[in-house]
C-alpha cells in the first residue's frame, strides 16, 4: 500500500455529481412512455447522482457526502435541470447517455475506491466499495423506474466494467501511482470496458445456457 492515502477533493465529488444527474436526467425524459412528469426527471437525475455516494458511504461508515456538504445536492439538482432542457435539442441522445453513463461509472468506482483505501480498507474491500459507488446510482435509478436492474441485465458488463476500473486503480496505488493519475486511469478503464462490450455485444452466458451446457449425468 501507497504510503501517502488517497484524498477525495470537493470538486471531483461534485463533478461525477454533476455529469450524473446530467445522465439521469437526459435517460428519465427519453422514457416518454412512462409519461415521467418534470419533477420526476429531476428526481431521477438525483438519484443517479447521489445514489452511488450514499452507498459507497453507507458502507464505509461515513457521514454521507450529499447530506453533509451543501454544493452537492444544489449541483446534482441543476444538472439535472439542464439534462432535462436540453434533451428536446438533443433528440435521440441514446449514444450520449451511455457515453455518460460510462463515464460516470468511472468517476464514482474511482471516488469510492480511493476513498476506502484513504480509510485503510483493504485491496480487496475497496474493490467491492469502488462497485458498489460506480453502479449504485444506476441501481437507484432502475427501481424507481421499475426496470430491470442494469447490472444484472444480460449484455451490460457493469459489474466487469466498474471491477476492472476500481482494480486496476488499486494496484496503481499499491504501486505508488499518485492520485490524479490512479483516478483518470480508472476512469478510463471503466468506460473503455463498459463502451467495448455495448459495441461488441461482450456478454457473459445467461443462466440457462450456462445450465444447457453442463455435462449429462450418467444414467444408471
Amino acid at each position: 500500500m501507497s504510503s501517502t492515502p488517497f484524498q477525495v477533493a470537493l470538486w471531483i465529488e461534485l463533478v461525477a455529481a454533476g455529469l450524473g444527474g446530467l445522465q439521469g436526467a437526459l435517460f428519465a425524459a427519453g422514457e416518454r412512455h412512462r409519461r415521467i412528469d418534470v419533477l420526476g426527471v429531476v428526481v431521477i437525475g438525483l438519484a443517479v447522482s447521489v445514489g452511488g455516494s450514499l452507498l459507497r458511504d453507507t458502507v464505509l461508515d461515513q457521514p454521507p457526502v450529499v447530506i453533509w456538504k451543501n454544493w452537492y445536492l444544489l449541483v446534482a439538482g441543476a444538472a439535472a435541470v439542464l439534462g432535462m432542457m436540453l434533451h428536446p435539442a438533443l433528440g435521440r441522445a441514446g449514444r450520449l447517455i451511455t457515453v455518460l453513463d460510462a463515464v460516470v461509472m468511472g468517476l464514482f468506482g474511482a471516488i469510492g475506491a480511493s476513498k476506502a483505501l484513504s480509510l485503510g480498507v483493504g485491496a480487496a474491500g475497496a474493490l467491492v466499495v469502488g462497485v458498489i459507488a460506480a453502479i449504485g446510482g444506476g441501481m437507484l435509478r432502475d427501481v424507481i423506474l421499475n426496470l430491470p436492474v442494469s447490472f444484472l441485465h444480460v449484455g451490460t458488463l457493469y459489474a466487469v466494467a466498474a471491477g476492472a476500473g476500481a482494480g486496476t486503480l488499486i494496484l496503481l496505488a499499491e504501486l505508488g501511482t499518485p492520485t490524479v493519475i490512479a483516478g483518470l486511469t480508472c476512469v478510463a478503464v471503466t468506460t473503455s470496458v463498459r463502451l467495448a462490450a455495448v459495441r461488441f455485444g461482450w456478454t457473459f452466458p445467461t443462466s440457462v445456457q450456462a445450465y444447457r451446457g453442463r455435462p449429462k449425468a450418467p444414467s444408471d
